[in-house]
Parts: C-alpha cells; sequence; structure tokens
C-alpha cells in the first residue's frame, strides 16, 4: 500500500469536506482569486467555453467551479437513439455488467446492488451495461441526462469519502459502492436506468435541479425521496445536477436496452457525445 493510498484510511473525510466546503464559498476576493487562478493555471482550464470568461468575475471559488458555459459549447450527438455523456471527464470503465458485478479497475469489482444500496433495484442490471466517468478539478461539473427519463426516486446513501483519483480506483476495493452517493432512479423509453453521482474526499458536495443541495448534510442512513406523481421528467441532454467541486458519475441501462460504443479506460468524454445507441438491441 503506497501512503497516498494509507492516508486515505486515516484522514477525517467528512471533516476535512466540510471545511473544503466553507472555503470555496468565501468571498474575500485575495482568498477566492488565490484558488481559482491556481486551478486555472495549473489544469490549464478552457475558460472560452465558459458563459463568464473572466475566471476573476465569479463571487467565490464554487460559483467558478460550477460555472455556466456558453450555450454553442456542447452539443447533444443529433442521432435520436444515441446514449450521450452526462458529464466531461475521462471514461474511467465502461462495459456489460456480469451478473451483477461492475469492473472497478484490475482486480477490483463491486456489485449493482452494493452501488444502489438494493438487491430489488439492481436486478434489472444484472447483466446490463455501465459506464464510469471521472470528473477532473478542469473539467465542466455539471451533469446532464443521458437519456430522457423521468425521475422516479433518488436514494442518498451514506458512507466513506474516498479519493475517486485513478490511484485510488486501482488500489481501494470496492470504492465507488463505498463512498457516500446519491443514486437517481429514471423510468425512460427503454425501462429503467440510472444515474449515480459519487462523493470524493474534499469535493464530496451534490445539487440537484428538483431538489437544490442534497448532500451535504451528509446521510446517517439510507434515504430514500419517491418522486412518483410529481412527473418530473427531463429531456436528454438536460442538466440533472452539479459536483460542487469534482467526482464520478457512474450510469447503468437494463439488460436489453443498448449498446455501448467501444470506450477506452482514460478516454476524454465531453458532455453530449455520444456513448452508445440505444436501439442497437
Amino acid at each position: 500500500m503506497t501512503f497516498k493510498v494509507f492516508l486515505q484510511y486515516i484522514l477525517p473525510h467528512r471533516a476535512l469536506s466540510r471545511v473544503v466546503y466553507w472555503a470555496t464559498r468565501w468571498t474575500f476576493a485575495p482568498w477566492k482569486n488565490f484558488l481559482i487562478g491556481k486551478i486555472v493555471r495549473s489544469y490549464q482550464v478552457d475558460m472560452t467555453e465558459a458563459a463568464q470568461s473572466d475566471p476573476f468575475a465569479y463571487p467565490h471559488f464554487n460559483a467558478f467551479f460550477t460555472r455556466k458555459l456558453r450555450p454553442d459549447a456542447r452539443r447533444a450527438d443529433a442521432a435520436p437513439g444515441a446514449l450521450i455523456s452526462p458529464a466531461d471527464g475521462r471514461i474511467s470503465q465502461a462495459g456489460p455488467i456480469d451478473g451483477g458485478r461492475i469492473f472497478q479497475a484490475k482486480g477490483q469489482q463491486y456489485t449493482a446492488a452494493e452501488l444502489l444500496g438494493d438487491e430489488a433495484a439492481a436486478a434489472p442490471y444484472r447483466n446490463g451495461r455501465f459506464v464510469t466517468i471521472y470528473l477532473s478539478p478542469r473539467d465542466y461539473h455539471r451533469v446532464h441526462m443521458p437519456l430522457r427519463g423521468k425521475l422516479k426516486e433518488t436514494v442518498h446513501i451514506p458512507g466513506r469519502i474516498f479519493s475517486v483519483a485513478p490511484f485510488a480506483v486501482d488500489a481501494i476495493p470496492r470504492l465507488f459502492a463505498r463512498n457516500e452517493r446519491l443514486v437517481c432512479h429514471f423510468e425512460g423509453a427503454h425501462g429503467p436506468f440510472a444515474v449515480i453521482m459519487v462523493g470524493a474526499i474534499l469535493v464530496s458536495s451534490v445539487a440537484t435541479v428538483w431538489d437544490g443541495l442534497v448532500i451535504p448534510p451528509y446521510a446517517p442512513s439510507i434515504r430514500r425521496k419517491s418522486f412518483e406523481g410529481q412527473n418530473i421528467e427531463l429531456a436528454r441532454f438536460a442538466e440533472m445536477a452539479r459536483f460542487n467541486m469534482g467526482s464520478t458519475v457512474i450510469v447503468l441501462l437494463p439488460e436489453g436496452a443498448g449498446e455501448l460504443d467501444t470506450l477506452a479506460s482514460q478516454q476524454v468524454i465531453k458532455v453530449g457525445q455520444r456513448l452508445g445507441d440505444m436501439h442497437h438491441i
């Protein structure tokens, strides 16, 4: 075990995340400009895509981090049957779900039931498909709908807040099924699908377009919220949520709903880019 991985086990995850949550919302100009400038320089953030291209015009660091893009900065794949990327980032892994098991990294896997916190909810995905996308600090941090869907339920699952950077994904068993996360269950034209927002150390804050800030507060136990009868339906490519800082998004598709394109690990991906074809099968 490397020292970096060892630190993941001993650091006070939630305490650090709470400190960062408030620090990234401090409007003191020298502070917020220092943080923004450091990220822009270190990660070569392309501000020409942003609706507000001046990074120092944002009132605090989190406003910069969750910045809106210009309307023409991203386009959804034109094919009506295309599954599209919900986020900017890199493909961590993608492929078939094998008997309910999802591939995390070489020698690492977890189950759909562990990820969703529910055996029954995982049943449609037992031999389905999954896509895992990692968002780095340089990426656009709003999450969009991969398919058109009606919101059925959200499940806030408590857990650790390990880093989701590649070094941690490679080394920490069942990482995505252990971190704090928000599971969003939808019903679409091809059956159910799920979009899972996975928290990470220092960045474990999630807001949705229908509920506002959901994490924090952190959950002491599994919290379910039904949206049956509320008729919340979101179009493919519509904004659905945002990470206040970065993390990982996982999409689960049921068996027989479609097929993924060939997606390579660490492949750069953008919101709206085609991931597969829902009419393939």
